[in-house]
């Protein structure tokens, strides 16, 4: 059938690589009431931190904050930036028939082989078949676009925005590598089933869905073993770290793409900035577990979303389509975008700027579910077999018949739902292996342009009445229900990991907010030479005024993660990496690890991390007290490692080993010495 579309109407002007300054319709004088805004928001932003932190000071700043901002926004002078308008294109429905009908069969067979809960040649084929047919019969061919000709000012600067986004990048992803050998320092137990779930892939187990630890999607899986295979790192902490930290900066151009798409370029670059420094994304990215792949798939199946329901092209919907299902291999708080995607085709159809395209909303909407399903294949069949075991960590979260009625749960629900959307400016929870408790989840800076962004986003929804700004505010506190809805487990609300995919459009609002503020400073085009320079003066002061915000938001950052983050993980967690160099050494000296071992202990160390240290993912050294008689039989030097709490385990070596030499091995952390029994012969 035929592909042709009617050429699409143009949005509002704007070159792709450039950086406009807004356009400002202020008085023509010092933009105070937005000044006053920003810093009433940002003293009472800092008065929220720990330790010393007075809410009853800081709500009466937060609400002049608010108030300046809706005075500043009401005169025109703190405004965001436009959105880009809609295009009045037009979907005929154009398919190509024939591959869709032959799609089908493979898309069944490939159900009917997947269901061994296992990628192998064939249904891998039969799946990249189906998946195959189905885009090219649906994909429509671009229209070409006409040459845009710059003269050689604008070609300088497209240059030079390129330039400031290039350095912008690196200057972020510095931030997501920085320390990633030693930041965080020590794994646990989690990264222990991990590595084993790898190294089962390197073994040919090539799972769809891993059981083990209650189950994990398969993506990290094999993203980590590739990860092993380009940088030679073995199955080993650093080998997750490594490959969380790259997807961490995958997310990157997808948030930057984003935000150009909803208003500027300007916007994406701030946003990329906030999201790429900011303590929340970048502790949750580099710690070696599923966590950034939430807002990694997030990212661009919203970009496609907007742009496709902006521009009424159904290739957008398809690509939206092929990111969702793939964000369903990755980690499961993923599970609630669907609905999300749902939601904002239901506001567009609400809205204006939906007219003449409702019809058509529902079928792009239904290309989004179709490919994401046949994405989904996999997962699909492993969970229709073992429903139990698939959606065991959601369902375990949710609540059982002994946590309650769904009555007596909904307080249960509105108080978590309160202390998630206070995790971003007040306390984002208590769990101190991805997250610093009793702190907010944003930085003063991105926190106070946060809150600012929500009003003015609102103000914008208000007077604009599109769509795309309530979807924007309405995001936020569903993204967060995965942390939310941890019914069962209240305590574990707020949680970074669970509410990641929140951080994007978090950072998209606070850059929107950013954005305005430049806005502020520029004037409307005036004749006179001392006007225009005054106009530039004071434009230089605005970006000199975000520079510091973001150099400030940056400092902080940094001290967040690199120490404060780092100090108390490494409180929290055992040194697993010295006893690890202990064995290493008894290996080196005696040739073999097998008369070496690890007494468990309640709440201590998890007895396989150690060996995945020095290269033996595959060995739990775990020594049990009733078997301590078995290693008299053992002949040879023997190691025993024990915590210097289990004193039972201290007196019956002792006993055992009369002339052994007991240690304590001493640390620099407090509290997690360790001792260590050597028996010569």
């Amino acid at each position: 059938m035929s592909n042709a579309q009617p050429a699409p109407q143009k949005s509002r002007a704007l070159s792709p690589d450039s950086f406009p300054t807004g356009e400002g319709k202020g008085e023509g004088v010092f933009p105070w009431r937005s000044v006053l805004a920003l810093g009433f928001a940002v003293s009472a932003q800092f008065l929220l931190e720990p330790p010393k932190r007075d809410y009853l000071v800081a709500i009466p700043l937060y609400i002049l904050a608010a108030g300046f901002a809706l005075w500043a926004s009401f005169v025109h002078e703190w405004q965001l930036p436009a959105l880009l308008s809609h295009e009045k294109n037009s979907d005929l429905f154009a398919a190509r028939v024939f591959p869709i009908l032959l799609s089908i069969p493979f898309f069944l067979a490939a159900f009917w082989q997947f269901g061994g809960d296992k990628f192998t040649l064939v249904n891998l084929t039969l799946w990249l078949i189906a998946l195959g047919l189905l885009i090219y019969a649906l994909w429509l061919k671009p229209t070409p676009k006409p040459k845009q000709i710059r003269d050689e000012q604008e070609r300088i600067r497209s240059m030079i925005s390129l330039m400031i986004l290039v350095a912008a990048f690196g200057f972020v992803v510095f931030f997501r590598l920085n320390q990633i050998d030693s930041v965080p320092g020590q794994p646990f137990s989690d990264h222990a089933e991990k590595i084993l779930d790898v190294y089962d892939v390197s073994r040919g187990q090539t799972k769809i869905f891993f059981e083990r630890n209650t189950g994990r999607e398969a993506f990290q899986m094999y993203w980590t073993w590739l990860i092993i295979q380009i940088f030679h790192t073995g199955f080993s902490f650093l080998s997750l770290k490594i490959g969380t930290a790259l997807l961490g900066i995958l997310t990157l151009p997808f948030v930057y793409l984003l935000g150009r798409e909803y208003a500027t370029p300007r916007v994406g670059l701030f946003a990329m900035i906030l999201f790429g420094i900011g303590y929340w994304p970048n502790v949750i990215a580099r710690m070696g577990l599923r966590f950034p792949l939430y807002p990694l798939f997030l990212a661009p199946t919203l970009l496609f979303l907007t742009r496709g329901l902006r521009t009424r092209s159904r290739n957008d919907f398809l690509l939206c389509g092929l990111f969702l299902g793939l964000g369903l291999h990755g980690y499961s708080p993923f599970r609630i975008v669907p609905f999300l995607v749902v939601i904002a085709f239901a506001l567009y159809i609400m809205h204006s700027q939906s007219i003449g395209a409702r019809r058509q909303a529902i079928w792009w909407l239904g290309l989004v579910a179709i490919v994401s399903l046949f994405v989904f294949l996999p997962l699909l069949r492993y969970a229709l077999d073992h429903y139990d075991r698939f959606s065991f960590r959601a369902l375990s979260r949710l609540g059982s018949v002994e946590t309650g009625s769904p009555i007596s749960l909904w307080p249960v629900f509105l108080s978590n739902l309160r202390n998630g959307l206070l995790m971003f400016n007040w306390d984002n929870g208590s769990i101190w292996v991805n997250s610093l408790p009793g702190r907010p989840a944003l930085d003063v800076v991105t926190g106070a342009l946060f809150v600012l962004g929500i009003v003015l986003v609102a103000v914008r929804y208000i007077r604009g009445r599109d769509w795309r700004d309530l979807f924007l505010l309405v995001s936020i506190p569903f993204l967060i229900m995965p942390s939310v809805l941890s019914l069962a487990f209240p305590a574990e609300n707020p949680a970074l990991n669970r509410a990641g995919g929140a951080a994007v459009t978090v950072a998209l609002v606070s850059a929107a907010a950013l954005d305005g503020l430049i806005s502020a400073f520029t004037r409307p085009e005036r004749s006179g030479s001392a006007v225009e320079g005054a106009e530039t003066k004071q434009i230089l002061v605005g970006y000199g005024f975000a520079g510091i915000l973001l150099a400030a938001s940056a400092f902080q950052n940094y001290d967040l993660v690199f120490r404060q983050f780092n100090e108390n993980y490494l409180r929290g967690v055992w040194n697993t990496s010295e006893m690890g160099s202990i064995i290493a050494e008894f290996r080196t000296k005696y040739g073999e690890t097998d008369t070496v071992w690890i007494v468990p202990y309640w709440q201590w160390v998890d007895t396989r991390l150690p060996g995945m240290w020095i290269g033996i993912p595959d060995r739990d050294f775990a020594l049990w007290p009733d078997h301590f008689a078995d290693t008299k039989k053992i002949s040879g030097p023997k190691l025993f490692i024990f915590s210097t709490q289990d004193t039972e385990t201290e007196n019956a070596l002792k006993d055992l080993y009369p002339n052994g030499e007991l240690s304590r091995y001493t640390l620099l952390t407090p509290g997690k010495d360790f001792m260590v029994l050597f028996v010569e012969k």
